[in-house]
């Protein structure tokens, strides 16, 4: 049994961004889990409609 485990989490969220306005799309978190406990987000990133990668830092979580 592993002690630290790194996973990959994908869910859709609302985003807001300057440009586009609100947007629903697929955020993709990597999380360090201890003992299937998250313990820190590492990084996480969104897929565009092009295919482009993007950071989250980009665009604001819609309220």
């Amino acid at each position: 049994m592993k002690l630290i485990q790194i996973k990959r989490q994908t869910r859709t969220e609302k985003r807001f961004s300057p440009k586009m306005g609100k947007l629903y799309t697929n955020v993709t978190y990597i999380k360090k889990h201890f003992l299937t406990i998250p313990v820190k987000t590492l990084h996480k990133y969104r897929e565009t409609y092009y295919g482009e990668v993007k950071d989250c830092k980009d665009c604001q979580i819609a309220r």
